[in-house]
């Protein structure tokens, strides 16, 4: 083995924080080869050892290898989703196959499942903790998910297919990152930009300045695309940006970036990886370790949701075109009028824009906010740290306990820019556990860190950034997820934080905390308007709570026709059969859509979530956690909602567990009972619906 230090290679620093101002491209081939070879290794060793394999002789060395693996290849990988560049996009993808093909041949070694299974079977097994045990037990359903009892013919096809598989999920997201950047549409006349609010206009305009123009320019990165369809009174800009936004990434755009035959080889390599372990499908290997059951029990919750959201949805739809003819002369509206006669349609019946509320939503005014409802209902305080970080506009926060003590750090990485995919999503950087700092020394807790990423606009002309509503909520959305992770008291990585829970299930604490955005006693707190740095008047608050569930129906029926979609896609969709991926999209817009966008749309050539964000087969969980986080936190609306008793009881039953117990007897222990539906028929105003 080679004597590669950290010295040499800040990815084999596993001494503190990730040192991301050292970090280049030329350290990533090296700490992976060193890495791959050590825990190869390990592995060897143990299997050569004849002794009885026990949690601490066996379990933990393994654990401690792989560790040093996931934490070094997470910090490539982040940095391949947040800072890309050809040279890093390229040696992450040179080693992807390699790191792809260890885990996978670890996951089939039967070898090692063998020891798995004696250690089951031992009389030690009996003595572990709940959450150890929980860990074997994941750990030899994984065996069995991976191929481990496979022959070895198809263990070797197994192999090949997941090698296949994560080079192409990487190569959609790449193209879409490429075919989002590629687009931009130069303004130079102001007048066709009417209507469009002037801190939107300040942030076009030094966009085309950065890019040696002049005149406003748009892109088709959220922070730009969606106030040009929300506001610009041009209706032929719209429709050029929503073409060019539709058609990412598909055939109408450079073929090399074309995600359409990936999309078919993604299908077709995962339902061969699931027809190889004896499923009917893909998504019933997917539902094997999430707590849904079968693809037909999903359909029927999401087709019963359907139901409930329809009739409103018809309404919604009959509303807008109405007032779209009678108000905006728009006689057929299309699909990129809906943003636009939706927004106007807001202002008009509730006397308020969304330009409006985002002037009360300044940076920092929002994140002290976030961080003092988190204070009330967990006692936590934070505060900002130094650690080496990837882009000048990235903070850290210490998550300190009452006494002062460290639970946790998190780094906040909050704009858009051209180097970062889309979306919004939190990421694990280091993970709570027990460790040994050195020899003999007496255990330690390793501190867990987490990655907050959003991409919302960037501050412009000496004002702070200027959040939206929805994107305060995202900022929740996504912090939830990270006090899951950093709030677990789990000392076993295998189900700390987020690890080991059910797919479905972990959307549970970043729902809930998406609930506080609409509380009055929370949204005073968060408040400051950037001129005259008044809080938010309570006749605007209560527009704003009026128009929460506007267009509700139209939302949940687009969220229920992704989740169908992607159900279908993995249950019943044969790739190799005569049907497209577009009919069947067709067939579930049918089923379920009030509004049928254009037949050049290529939505699906865009729906990374599935195609490489772990989602796939799993797009419901959304929905399905959306239960589960409307009664969490309506027991918080009973005792009131920054009630530290119930913070301490959700903190203790749900947050601290991790992945070390079924997530439906987390839920139970922290609600008494099993979820019900009606708090998000409710909170949705969808009762009334049948």
């Amino acid at each position: 083995m080679n004597d590669l230090s950290f010295k040499d290679n800040p990815l084999l620093d596993f001494r503190g924080l990730p040192r991301f101002t050292d970090i280049r491209a030329e350290h990533v081939t090296p700490a992976v080869d060193h890495l791959l070879q050590h825990n190869q290794a390990v592995v060897e060793k143990l299997l050569a050892d004849t002794s009885k394999p026990t949690w601490d002789n066996f379990v933990l060395p393994l654990d401690e290898a792989s560790e040093q693996m996931s934490r070094a290849w997470g910090q490539v990988g982040h940095l391949n989703a947040v800072m890309n560049s050809p040279e890093l996009r390229e040696v992450y993808n040179a080693n992807l196959p390699k790191i792809t093909q260890f885990y996978a041949e670890l996951g089939q070694n039967l070898a090692l499942y063998e020891k798995y299974k004696a250690l089951r079977a031992s009389s030690e097994f009996a003595t572990l903790s709940e959450a150890r045990q929980k860990i074997i037990e994941n750990e030899l359903r994984d065996f069995r998910l991976s191929g481990a009892e496979l022959s070895e013919d198809k263990k070797a096809r197994f192999l090949q297919i997941q090698e296949a598989l994560s080079a192409t999920c990487s190569r959609f997201s790449d193209n879409l990152l490429d075919a989002t950047n590629d687009f931009t549409m130069l303004v130079e006349d102001r007048n066709e930009l009417q209507g469009m609010p002037e801190d939107e206009l300040q942030a076009a305009a030094e966009a085309a300045k950065a890019a040696g123009k002049s005149g406003w320019l748009f892109t088709l990165k959220a922070p730009s695309y969606i106030p040009l369809m929300q506001y610009a009174e041009n209706r032929a800009l719209r429709e050029k940006m929503y073409i060019a936004y539709s058609q990412r990434a598909s055939e109408f755009g450079k073929a090399e970036w074309d995600n359409s035959p990936l999309m078919m080889q993604i299908l077709t390599l995962r339902a061969e990886e699931a027809s190889l372990l004896g499923y009917d499908s893909y998504a019933e290997l997917s539902l094997a370790s999430k707590m849904a059951n079968t693809p037909a029990q999903i359909l029927q919750f999401l087709r019963e949701l359907a139901q409930h959201a329809r009739p409103l949805a018809e309404k919604d739809l009959a509303e807008l075109r109405q007032y779209a003819r009678t108000e905006l002369g728009i006689d057929e509206m299309q699909s990129w009028d809906l943003m636009f006669a939706s927004e106007k349609l807001r202002e008009q019946r509730y006397a308020f824009s969304e330009q409006e509320v985002k002037q009360y939503f300044p940076e920092d005014a929002v994140i002290n906010g976030m961080f003092s409802v988190v204070t009330k209902i967990y006692g936590l305080t934070f505060q900002p740290a130094v650690a080496p970080v990837w882009h000048d506009s990235v903070r850290f926060f210490d998550v300190l306990d009452e006494q002062g003590g460290m639970i946790g750090q998190f780094y906040m990485d909050l704009y858009a820019r051209s180097s970062k995919r889309g979306g919004a999503w939190m990421d694990d950087a280091i993970t709570r556990r027990r460790i040994r700092p050195v020899q003999h020394a007496p255990l330690d807790i390793q501190t867990p860190v987490a990655y907050l990423n959003c991409n919302f606009a960037a501050p412009v002309g000496g004002k702070p950034a200027l959040f939206t509503h929805d994107e305060v909520i995202t900022l929740f959305h996504e912090f939830g997820h990270g006090l899951h992770h950093l709030l677990t008291e789990m000392e076993d990585r295998g189900v700390s934080g987020i690890s080991g829970v059910e797919w479905d299930a972990v959307e549970l604490p970043s729902q809930f905390m998406e609930n506080f955005c609409w509380e009055w006693d929370v949204l005073q707190g968060m408040t400051r308007h950037v001129d005259n740095g008044k809080t938010l008047p309570r006749a605007l608050f209560d527009k704003m709570l009026a128009a929460k569930n506007f267009q509700i129906g139209m939302q949940t029926l687009r969220q229920i026709e992704f989740s169908i979609f992607d159900m279908r896609l993995h249950s019943d969709f044969d790739a190799q059969g005569g049907n497209s991926i577009l009919q069947l999209l067709d067939e579930v817009r049918k089923e379920v859509a009030v509004f049928i966008p254009p037949a050049y749309n290529r939505f699906a050539n865009s729906f990374s979530h599935i195609f490489d964000g772990g989602y796939a087969a799993g797009y419901y969980s959304y929905k399905w956690a959306e239960v589960l986080s409307a009664d969490a936190y309506s027991l918080f609306e009973e005792h009131g909602v920054l009630s530290r008793e119930i913070g301490n009881c959700f903190r203790k039953e749900v947050l601290a567990k991790g992945g070390s117990r079924e997530a439906m007897q987390s839920f139970v222990a922290f609600r008494g009972r099993e979820p019900k539906i009606d708090a998000l028929l409710r909170h949705n105003g969808l009762t009334a619906a049948h």
